[in-house]
């Protein structure tokens, strides 16, 4: 153990002379790093069931595919699994909650829920110093199975999903309140039609309608209202009522937050190019990292081109303070704990390698109209030893350096998981 503590310091040792000699403090960006706070959202865990029907089918657009064993099936084993799964991850850490992990006696509707029914969660998240975020939960209920909510034409079924997103905010604001960090409320919802609609502006009217109510409801400033688009959805393939163009609209008429979700959009988009055009009109936004393979298929965050785009293109536009990073995915063919651990361990990977980067030189030659020494710093900073860096960084947090992470989630999984019942 000492040899190996020593040769990560011998490496970072290097590697840091390295860095500095492109004119990057590796002690700087460290910190910097460390004080990132990544959003890991709870539904990895359980397969989007959440526990006020867990036995209930996902509707909305929402598909899990596998049974591995062990996914949660309360409160406690998500907190006990979210743990072991923090464990493993260096870097400050948020926990993104949606409103279907509620915690009640007794059956609560979904506009009647109330910041008690999460009470349990905010008293967890102080003792493990986490920030909470929150979603209201618009889909896998009787209510939306049309695949409308805030745009259906019924007014009383508008009305329940209006009361239940206000119902959210309050429980936003609360959690703002205790945890002295303001929670970042997302709104996403299904909303769409499986074939050509025959009226596009009517149920977008009556959303944007429905969304003001929402927002302009006076809860409090601990919390932070976003809007989600998207392309499209199962059974909502031809017409989505809430699309990306929709929402940036009505985001920067109403100074609320954007999410910019990676798997929203088509293939041939670049979600990382986004963003810089968000942030002109917008003060803040949200980012749901996720992993589309062919279409929104939510796969676990890999440290692949897409998410290195993403996090250099917040990084070069000095726009850590001003973009929230959240993450969204699920797989239940794999160990569900591992999915967090490899997904968040891979943005906190790519955030380092964007404060990497030369990026006052790479900008300074830029603005010299000089692309030879642009293009020779982009290249020659990809073969520089940023794993030494990220190996340092771990081990200086008591974190695991290297894979020894899987070695604790296997006998978590030979210990508890394969002890859960399946269901």
């Amino acid at each position: 153990m000492r040899n190996a503590t020593q040769n990560i310091h011998t490496a970072y040792g290097f590697a840091k002379e390295r860095y500095a000699a492109m004119g990057v403090d590796t002690e700087e960006v460290l910190l910097k790093l460390d004080r990132i706070p990544i959003s890991i959202h709870c539904w990895q865990g359980d397969d989007v069931r959440g526990f006020e029907n867990p036995d209930g089918e996902l509707t909305g657009g929402i598909q899990t595919s596998g049974n591995y064993p062990g996914r949660a099936r309360n409160a406690e084993e998500l907190r006990a699994d979210l743990e072991l799964a923090l464990a493993q991850i260096p870097g400050r850490k948020r926990i993104n909650l949606h409103a279907i992990y509620l915690e009640s006696a007794t059956p609560v509707e979904r506009n009647a829920i109330e910041p008690q029914n999460f009470q349990r969660w905010v008293e967890w998240a102080k003792v493990h110093d986490l920030g909470l975020d929150f979603n209201p939960t618009c889909f896998s209920h009787r209510l939306s199975d049309q695949n409308l909510t805030l745009s259906h034409p019924d007014a009383a079924i508008r009305r329940f999903w209006i009361e239940h997103c206000i119902a959210s905010r309050k429980i936003s604001e609360y959690f703002g309140e205790q945890l002295g960090t303001p929670a970042v409320m997302n709104i996403w919802i299904p909303d769409g039609y499986k074939d050509q609609p025959a009226d596009r502006y009517l149920p977008r009217e009556r959303l944007m309608k429905a969304l003001d109510e929402i927002t302009s409801a006076a809860i409090g400033n601990h919390h932070k209202v976003a809007v989600e688009g998207k392309l499209f959805g199962i059974g909502a393939e031809s017409y989505t009522v809430g699309s990306n163009d929709f929402y940036l609209a009505y985001a920067a008429t109403r100074k609320i937050l954007l999410c910019l979700d990676a798997g929203h959009f088509h293939p041939t988009e670049d979600v990382a190019d986004k963003i810089s055009t968000a942030l002109l009109y917008l003060d803040e936004i949200l980012l749901h990292v996720s992993r589309p393979v062919h279409w929104d298929s939510d796969h676990v965050v890999l440290l692949d081109d897409a998410t290195l785009d993403i996090a250099r293109e917040v990084v070069r536009g000095d726009a850590l303070s001003r973009v929230h990073l959240g993450l969204d995915f699920f797989d239940a063919s794999i160990n569900r704990v591992a999915a967090w651990v490899i997904g968040t361990r891979n943005m906190r990977k790519a955030l380092l390698l964007a404060l990497l980067q030369p990026t006052t030189k790479l900008i300074e030659a830029e603005k010299q109209w000089d692309g030879t020494t642009r293009m020779a710093l982009f290249e020659e900073q990809k073969s520089l030893p940023w794993s030494s860096v990220w190996e340092f960084y771990c081990a200086s947090k008591e974190m695991p350096v290297g894979i020894e992470w899987l070695d604790k989630v296997r006998t978590y999984e030979a210990d508890v998981l394969t002890k859960r019942r399946r269901t």
